[in-house]
């Protein structure tokens, strides 16, 4: 299943600027693809509704950021949208906790947020590992997420762990053949040992 993400930067939260609502709603006119917003922000509970009125089907939030988490994902609930957190390279697991049963989705940041191309940080599949067995242990709904480094060498480790949503940016928007990458990408999530193989968001 293919899904456009949107990594939407302050300046503040993290030390770049990027695009806003006025690019994503200039998205949701022209695709009927699901639109995710990746809030990288300070206080995202002041915009995450416009986000959703703009055309975002999933809202991710950082759990370093939000100063009300529950506040905020009883909001995005209540507007129908796929409700994600985000955990930065050093937040540990603990910090969402109380937010499993919560939520959609759980992201695991895979580089320090902020600038794209960036190296995958070698062993955060582990902590990816140890999300998948609480989750289980827990018995909840939730998907795993990863972002930052994903392409063809990094994909294997992190779907073997127990992601199933790839958030991938040079190793697709990098090359002159886009729905190649594509390819090449879905073809190295698949071949990973596993459970659940084939069913890789990219």
């Amino acid at each position: 299943m293919d899904v456009l993400h949107f990594d939407i930067m302050d300046g503040c939260f993290v030390p770049n600027l990027s695009m806003g609502i006025p690019v994503l709603r200039c998205i949701r006119r022209i695709t009927s693809l699901p639109l995710e917003a990746h809030l990288m922000i300070s206080t995202p509970e002041r915009f995450a509704a416009e986000f959703v009125e703009a055309g975002a089907n999933t809202v991710y939030f950082h759990v370093e950021a939000a100063k009300r988490p529950f506040s905020l994902v009883s909001q995005l609930r209540e507007l129908g949208v796929r409700v994600g957190v985000a955990l930065n390279p050093a937040t540990p697991l603990c910090s969402i906790e109380e937010l499993l049963e919560r939520v959609d989705v759980v992201l695991v940041m895979t580089v320090e947020p902020g600038f794209g191309g960036q190296r995958f940080l070698s062993g955060i599949e582990d902590k990816v590992r140890r999300l998948r067995d609480k989750i289980a242990k827990e018995g909840v709904n939730v998907e795993i997420a990863v972002d930052g480094g994903i392409n063809p060498s990094t994909a294997p480790a992190v779907v073997k762990a127990g992601a199933r949503i790839l958030i991938a940016g040079s190793a697709i928007f990098g090359k002159k053949d886009l729905k190649e990458a594509v390819r090449q990408l879905r073809l190295a999530a698949e071949s990973a040992p596993g459970p659940c193989l084939g069913d890789q968001k990219l």
